[in-house]
């Protein structure tokens, strides 16, 4: 799918000047600087979203007349004239204008005023999930916001984020834990409305009901030499018709790599906004297929395309080939897949959670994590998220836990401080086995990061990072690490440096890398790196106190070239040269 054109009106010096600032974090836009009304009428037709900087009064009258249909009409945001506040007017959901002024507003330090109901209550919004959706979508969205019962049923398990309390599975209950608490919330009876995801086109009326389409189906095709698209679109559309399958579900269309240049396919898959994905004769023909054909491996190599196509692409046959003298064609589905997302929380500040994260963790509809991790995010929850917090040492339950409920097809996210890759839940996690499952590792900013930004540039040059604890690798091993750090002069970050019961680490490691660098080296605490209670503490080696150090503090020890230079008004840095060698001036 292409990238959405996006325009936007300025016509003062004011508004270009903050046009350009909106084009160096979005990328460049389109530029209509000549006439208000013009502009706006001009972008209508050439963009997917506009970007008006002018009055939100101006902008209601000058598009009032080009309104026709919100699936098709651009997203329109307006910016006021001292940058302040980013308002989506019209396309906040289907046009993805409310998506942009998110951006827009955190791009320039302003505020997004939302005011679609779901975004407003940090609800997510059914026709934001990337699927069409069919049916009463505005009577059950109603239903959702006012607390009525709602029923949703999916046919396949496919995933979907929080949804709110009073949007329950028939027959499933909704259970809520807080540590070893468990609340049992029964599914509603006599529902008001219904939320089904399929990939049936009909819609159920017995009740009122939005359809959302997920992304599952697949189309294999094969075609004789020159067959025009309206040849294939009518094959295709009349496949769909009689097994009642929806157009907006499919994902793929796919061939033999023989088709790589055939128009007909070509457009079609240009039609349909989907990939056209061709497979090697020889890969096909491995395949075993319930209608293979003579003609087709004489033809191209291999006895089935369409079917053989399809399978090819990882999906379950459903529909078997159907013929024309010019065509053949056959459908399968993708099996759903839960997602699993291991994501970073950062060192603490609320900054220094990522986009990415705060993106992954508003989209899960399960979150699992350590007690203190889990409190630091639950305002980025969306009402309806079940939470699953624990103590320290049940790493293994957590990761467990979160394996088995994305294979139930939830979308789960399992939280960790830091990066989740450094002495956190990425390896326990992949190391228990995730087949089956989409895994999303989101990075984060790790402590040594955090701390080092605090002192100055302590890890400027090469550094290694070393944690103390002996509960998971044996001490005999750290000091092997520690040595090998020590002769290579490396500057060294050192988590978990001390506990209540691990007093005599510390002092050793010190002892270690005292034995190869100055005793004027200078050695760092970091305690709360970013949090309220932050504080500091720069001491030469030989005077470095053990003492100083708890499990809340990261310990950094310099290299030999690393000093403490001057800043500010009397303040110094820690720093280690990154030995650049500037090239003379001629």
């Amino acid at each position: 799918m292409s990238e959405p054109v996006i325009g936007q009106v300025a016509t003062t010096a004011t508004s270009k000047a903050r046009a350009d600032a909106i084009d160096a974090f979005l990328g460049t836009t389109r530029r209509y600087t000549t006439s208000s009304a013009e502009g706006l009428r001009q972008a209508w037709d050439e963009c997917d979203l506009i970007i008006s900087h002018l009055a939100l009064g101006a902008t209601t009258r000058l598009i009032a007349g080009l309104l026709a249909d919100k699936k098709t009409d651009p997203g329109v945001v307006v910016v006021d004239e001292a940058g302040r506040f980013v308002v989506p007017l019209v396309g906040g959901h289907v046009g993805g204008a409310n998506e942009l002024a998110r951006r827009i507003a955190e791009g320039l330090g302003a505020t997004a005023v939302l005011t679609t109901a779901t975004d407003a209550l940090g609800l997510p919004g059914l026709d934001t999930l990337g699927w069409d959706t069919a049916g009463d979508l505005a009577g059950v969205t109603r239903a959702v916001i006012d607390g009525r019962p709602v029923a949703l049923v999916r046919e396949h398990p496919w995933p979907l984020p929080a949804l709110p309390s009073n949007v329950t599975e028939p027959g499933v209950e909704r259970v809520e834990r807080r540590g070893t608490h468990i609340k049992v919330l029964p599914a509603p009876p006599d529902p008001q409305a219904r939320i089904l995801v399929s990939d049936a086109v009909a819609v159920p009326t017995d009740l009122p009901t939005v359809v959302l389409h997920p992304k599952s189906l697949v189309i294999g095709m094969g075609c004789n030499r020159g067959t025009s698209v309206e040849a294939l679109r009518a094959l295709l559309a009349a496949t769909l018709t009689e097994h009642g399958l929806s157009r907006s579900s499919i994902c793929a269309l796919t061939s033999v790599d023989a088709k790589a240049d055939e128009q007909g396919l070509i457009e079609l898959a240009a039609e349909l906004g989907v990939d056209f994905v061709r497979y090697p004769a020889s890969q096909l023909a491995g395949l075993q297929v319930p209608n293979p054909s003579d003609h087709a491996a004489s033809a191209v190599g291999t006895p089935s395309v369409s079917e053989a196509s399809v399978l090819a692409h990882g999906a379950t046959l459903i529909v078997e080939k159907t013929k024309t003298p010019e065509a053949t064609i056959a459908i399968g589905r993708l099996e759903p897949r839960g997602r699993l997302a291991i994501v970073g929380l950062g060192p603490g500040a609320d900054d220094l959670l990522t986009p990415r994260a705060r993106r992954v963790l508003s989209e899960s509809a399960i979150v699992i994590g350590y007690r203190p991790y889990v409190a630091q995010i639950r305002s980025v929850l969306r009402p309806g998220t079940e939470i699953v917090s624990s103590g320290m040492g049940t790493e293994d339950m957590r990761t467990a836990l979160g394996i088995e409920k994305a294979r139930e097809g939830r979308n789960v996210a399992i939280v960790c401080g830091g990066d989740p890759a450094i002495y956190a839940m990425a390896s326990p996690t992949l190391e228990q086995g995730t087949e089956g499952i989409d895994v999303e590792i989101v990075p984060g900013v790790t402590a040594e990061l955090a701390a080092s930004a605090i002192l100055g540039a302590p890890l400027g040059h090469d550094h290694v990072t070393i944690s103390l604890s002996d509960l998971h690798t044996d001490w005999d091993v750290i000091e092997k690490r520690l040595q090998a750090a020590a002769e290579g002069d490396f500057v060294v970050a050192m988590y978990n440096p001390r506990s209540r019961s691990r007093t005599a680490h510390l002092p050793r490691a010190l002892e270690i890398l005292g034995a190869h660098r100055p005793a004027g080296t200078p050695v760092a605490v970091v305690r709360d790196a970013s949090r309220p209670e932050q504080s500091y503490r720069v001491a030469p080696l030989a005077e470095f106190d053990p003492q100083w150090v708890d499990m809340h503090s990261i310990v950094i020890v310099g290299s030999s070239s690393t000093r403490m230079m001057p800043t500010g008004a009397g303040d110094e840095v820690m720093v280690t040269p990154r030995d650049y060698s500037w090239m003379e001036q001629k």
